[in-house]
């Protein structure tokens, strides 16, 4: 009987770190597929690497955590981590075929706490010191992305824009990856770039999701970290190379459109706080922190042809034009170019602040509110789905 329900465990731990390599190559190398720089079979082999390496190292940390430190280890008998993990697993599932790259950490941690609350074994200040690192961490990645967008990224982007050539950076020769004749020095080395910073992601990625599939099962002793992390990886790599390709879609090209420069921005903000939680041990959820980097860069892009308090509060009434004259233009749309903007006129390559220049956007057209209102809804939809259901089973049936 032991045996079988360990069988069933691996079984469905495989299970979960599948559907967690569906959600986390979305949102490690949406924004390099989105762009142009990868291909989805090249993010998923990218993926499947530096996860793994992720999950070795820092994830550890994570692992204890959720494998001891939310309910203790005591509370995970070997049919009672089949249990969180099946949760887990179907409402990661449920995500992943509306194409939407779900909250892993957030969604394997609300299963553990439904145990818990059954149980009464949960640790409330473990518990809600997790929950306000959720809290914090999306806003500070926003407004990170946020300042960048308003004060540095027209910088950045006159200075490391990159005019695609036409047949791309890499060609083959037989088997053999060369640099392509017409790509120029700066297209080679923003690509690189990218692709360094996708497997930042990745490892980040790992280390952070490694554990939602395998702690129930370390934390009972049925395997040791180390092999909960080979087994997880495996699960990430079938994952990456499958059920992905849907949410690097919605990452990469149906959240917003990309170019290089804002790429690397999202994933280099997104990851450090990751790989930073993780590294305390908080299961930290990627997908927030890549998203509301996206829209925070948006927000703060958008927001340079208003002044700061007109950012905040949304409106401006009367505004002062440089001769004094004041005009009565009420609540704007806020619009400038777009993250790819054509580049400006000034002097030097970059607009002042205040100013609009060129075919105007509007604020929507920076990242698309519905897609993002749609990922918004599933980061609450799969925790509620999984604590609901964990709670209700171990309610009614001791395990």
């Amino acid at each position: 009987m032991v045996e079988a329900l360990l069988a069933i465990g691996v079984a469905v731990a495989v299970f979960v770190g599948f559907n967690i390599g569906g959600s986390s190559t979305g949102v490690s190398f949406g924004p390099a597929v989105g762009s142009g720089t990868l291909s989805k079979t090249a993010a998923a082999a990218l993926m499947s690497a530096f996860a793994l390496a992720g999950g070795w190292t820092v994830g550890r940390n994570v692992i204890d955590t959720m494998g001891g430190e939310i309910v203790p280890s005591s509370a995970f008998t070997l049919a009672a981590s089949v249990g969180v993990l099946f949760f887990v697993g179907l409402a990661l599932l449920i995500s992943n075929t509306f194409g939407v790259p779900a909250s892993t950490s957030m969604t394997a941690v609300g299963a553990i706490a439904g145990l818990g609350a059954a149980t009464g074994t949960l640790d409330a200040d473990v518990m809600l010191r997790i929950v306000g690192w959720w809290l914090v961490a999306p806003v500070v990645a926003f407004w990170i992305c946020a300042v960048v967008g308003r004060y540095f990224y027209p910088y950045l982007d006159a200075a490391f824009a990159i005019d695609r050539s036409a047949g791309g950076v890499v060609e083959f020769d037989g088997v053999r990856p060369t640099v392509a004749p017409d790509a120029t020095g700066r297209e080679v080395a923003g690509t690189a770039a990218v692709i360094i910073i996708a497997c930042y992601m990745a490892f980040s990625a790992g280390a952070s999701n490694v554990a939602n599939a395998v702690a129930p099962l370390v934390g009972n002793g049925s395997v040791t970290a180390s092999q909960g992390v080979l087994l997880a990886s495996a699960a990430i790599a079938v994952g990456a190379f499958t059920i992905a390709r849907r949410t690097l879609d919605t990452v990469g090209n149906d959240l917003t459109d990309l170019p290089l420069p804002a790429a690397l921005v999202v994933e280099v903000v997104a990851a450090s706080l990751i790989t930073f939680l993780s590294g305390i041990g908080i299961p930290a959820s990627l997908a927030v922190s890549a998203t509301m980097s996206i829209v925070g860069l948006g927000w703060g892009r958008a927001t340079r042809t208003t002044t700061l308090g007109d950012a905040v509060s949304g409106a401006v009434d009367g505004a002062l034009r440089g001769d004094g004259e004041r005009t009565d233009r009420g609540r704007p749309e806020v619009s400038v170019d777009a993250l790819a903007a054509d580049r400006p006129d000034a002097d030097d390559g970059v607009p002042r602040m205040g100013e609009e220049h060129g075919d105007e956007l509007l604020a929507e057209e920076l990242f698309d509110p519905g897609t993002t209102g749609r990922v918004v809804s599933f980061w609450i939809f799969t925790p509620t789905i999984s604590f609901v259901c964990s709670y209700a089973l171990f309610a009614v049936v001791p395990l």
